[in-house]
């Protein structure tokens, strides 16, 4: 997506952050990453109030990721906090994997073609 490298912490003891993205190529600004993989529990406020507590003082720009979905108090805590936080549920992961290329294969590609009628006309 553009971003610098992405460091994944222990999962052990990693203070509710699974990874931080360097938002350029130098490091200077970071981005926080949380991800729950869930198959039908919902992400609660609580989870996001854990999540900006474990960013502390170190950035204000944080990913929250799901796979399944956020409930509309996660929502709601995310949009009023002080940091920026952005949610990605299921549906949205899906659709940046796709767009970006990401555990996923193309198969097939489909060429198109159309008459070229500038060929066929005279001088």
């Amino acid at each position: 997506m553009g971003y610098g490298d992405f460091i994944e912490t222990s999962k052990s003891g990693d203070g509710g952050i699974d990874g931080i993205i360097n938002e350029d190529k130098l490091g200077l600004e970071k981005i926080y990453t949380q991800a729950k993989r869930y198959n039908e529990n919902k992400v609660r406020e609580k989870d996001i109030r854990n999540f900006i507590g474990a960013m502390s003082g170190d950035t204000s720009k944080g990913v929250f990721i799901t796979t399944s979905a956020f409930d509309d108090s996660a929502i709601r805590k995310a949009r009023e906090a002080h940091h920026s936080i952005i949610l990605i549920d299921g549906a949205k992961l899906v659709d940046l994997m796709h767009q970006y290329n990401v555990g996923i294969q193309v198969k097939t590609v489909y060429e198109v073609k159309e008459l070229d009628n500038d060929f066929f006309e005279g001088e």
